[in-house]
């Protein structure tokens, strides 16, 4: 990326610019210039009792079950640097959502949890350039959001408890180059797959734009391996069949054979590296949980899939039955895909309501 203030690298941190760094938290609602730590009333009021202002009064928010929260709402051009929160409470009933410069429907419609590679609502460590989740839940966001007139972010708890949440939203305010298109993030789940289906990671998309992630939460209905499928990318116009066909799940997600070193190494083997990992393996526990989980993300941060007019992305859920045939899974699998484009943004379908986001 050439330097205009927006994102740097370490090639370019030296040089100086005129974009204005801001950061949005409870400490500072608005992000306005001078104006971190002024508050008198907060959740860590009573802590900071005797030692008053400026002595971390307003570490955090409690939204109310039910209700919503507006994280930030900034006026001007910019963009979204880094986001980091840690929400409490069930991570699918906490639904985060941005808007971009003045539009209705929202851009990003997501569960938070799975925004940050965590869809079943536990811990693993997930490092990488674009999302790191750390001990114990802290969530980490590295992409890049531009935006030229408007950023509104906001989170709603479906929940039927409170939940507390920490954050800090860190931006820049300046200029915003033509071709700079608007982050997108779209949330799916189909518990089961219909037999003999492909699933769907997002589809209706129109406008021109690049494809730059895939986190998925699969979990497994049968008792054998799972990811013979091929992820398909229809790209403008593409009908019956894609412009690129990947050859395996496990071969999409940069791993091979089964991501399994065999029995002696513990079979299934995580791993998390800068674009692409299996970070979560949620094995049987000989009780009630008796079904395999997986997490695991791609990101085409250097191979953006470009589009011009309109993107589909499938991928097929399929495993192996007697003589060596192919077996068309009916799995749990959620997915959140992510995506650059030019505005406007199609609506995207309804969330599941709170019943089929569940994690059970």
């Amino acid at each position: 990326m050439s330097f205009n203030g927006l994102g740097m690298t370490l090639g370019n941190l030296s040089r100086v610019s005129a974009a204005r760094s801001r950061s949005i938290s409870p400490e500072n609602f608005t992000g306005e210039k001078g104006s971190g730590g002024m508050a008198t009333e907060g959740t860590g009021a009573r802590a900071a009792r005797e030692l008053g202002q400026g002595w971390k009064v307003s570490p955090s928010v409690v939204i109310p079950a039910g209700e919503a929260f507006t994280l930030a709402d900034i006026t001007d051009a910019g963009a979204i640097q880094q986001i980091w929160m840690t929400p409490t409470g069930n991570w699918r009933f906490s639904i985060l959502r941005i808007y971009w410069d003045d539009q209705e429907v929202p851009s990003v419609d997501c569960p938070v949890g799975d925004f940050f590679g965590m869809g079943w609502g536990k811990f693993a460590q997930l490092t990488s350039d674009a999302i790191c989740v750390n001990p114990g839940s802290a969530f980490n966001c590295y992409w890049e959001m531009p935006f030229r007139k408007r950023c509104r972010i906001t989170m709603t708890n479906i929940d039927e408890e409170d939940m507390v949440l920490y954050y800090q939203i860190n931006y820049t305010l300046t200029d915003v180059p033509e071709d700079a298109a608007y982050f997108h993030a779209q949330f799916r789940r189909t518990n089961p797959l219909p037999y003999k289906s492909v699933y769907t990671l997002c589809e209706g998309v129109k406008g021109q734009g690049n494809y730059v992630g895939t986190y998925m939460a699969w979990g497994v209905n049968n008792r054998g391996w799972w990811g013979e499928g091929e992820i398909k990318f229809f790209v403008d116009g593409d009908d019956e069949f894609p412009t690129i066909c990947g050859t395996g799940t496990e071969d999409y997600f940069c791993g091979s054979y089964n991501f399994d070193l065999g029995t002696e190494a513990g079979g299934y083997t995580t791993f998390t590296t800068p674009q692409a990992g299996l970070h979560q393996v949620i094995r049987p526990d000989g009780r009630y949980s008796s079904q395999q989980r997986f997490g695991m993300y791609r990101w085409h941060i250097s191979d953006p899939v470009r589009f011009q007019e309109d993107l589909r992305v499938t991928i097929q859920a399929l495993g192996w039955r007697a003589g060596r045939r192919y077996l068309p899974l009916q799995d749990d699998i959620a997915s959140v895909a992510f995506w650059y484009q030019t505005l406007p943004t199609a609506p995207f379908p309804e969330l599941p309501d709170k019943d089929a986001l569940e994690v059970n």
